[in-house]
């Protein structure tokens, strides 16, 4: 087990400076060789602090930057999905080595066997699968909620509408 290396005079000087230059924690951190967690502990006992606001715009920053990326993965997922399924009806190349000497046989089929067919769907299914569930990834939660309420009182219209109906109906 290591034992932790004390923390000297140089690094509460080396702190004051680079907060002084506005790193953040984890800058100095790297920077001077220690966890974020010593950083932190130093600039408590220096009264210094961290601008949490430009921590939390770098958060947001790196968040968009995800959004993006995995909306492009999910394009390219639907593109990967219909080129996979253009491959049902194309010709089909085949090899075998077989036989005695495992002589390679090679042959083309106007298309893939079921069996290929199967797995090529399977295989669009999952790109397809991937692909929405980075949508919902991504959705927001209120929408959901908005639609389910929505269909809730629809229903609830319906059936008090059909309560009238039936009521004006048996001379009410």
């Amino acid at each position: 087990m290591t034992t932790p290396r004390p923390v000297t005079k140089a690094d509460y000087d080396r702190v004051r400076e680079l907060h002084a230059q506005g790193m953040s924690r984890n800058e100095i951190g790297r920077t001077i060789g220690r966890s974020g967690r010593t950083v932190s502990r130093i600039a408590d006992q220096l009264d210094l602090s961290f601008d949490r606001a430009v921590t939390r715009a770098a958060t947001e920053a790196k968040k968009d930057d995800a959004r993006a990326k995995r909306v492009v993965l999910a394009s390219a997922l639907l593109d990967d999905a219909e080129r996979l399924r253009q491959q049902l009806w194309q010709p089909a190349d085949y090899v075998d080595h077989g036989g005695k000497e495992f002589d390679r046989v090679d042959w083309t089929l106007s298309e893939p066997t079921f069996a290929d067919k199967q797995k090529i769907m399977q295989a669009v299914g999952a790109a397809i699968d991937r692909a929405i569930k980075l949508d919902d990834y991504d959705a927001d939660p209120g929408v959901d909620a908005a639609k389910s309420m929505l269909g809730a009182l629809a229903r609830g219209l319906g059936a008090a509408y059909d309560q009238l109906n039936h009521a004006g109906s048996d001379g009410g």
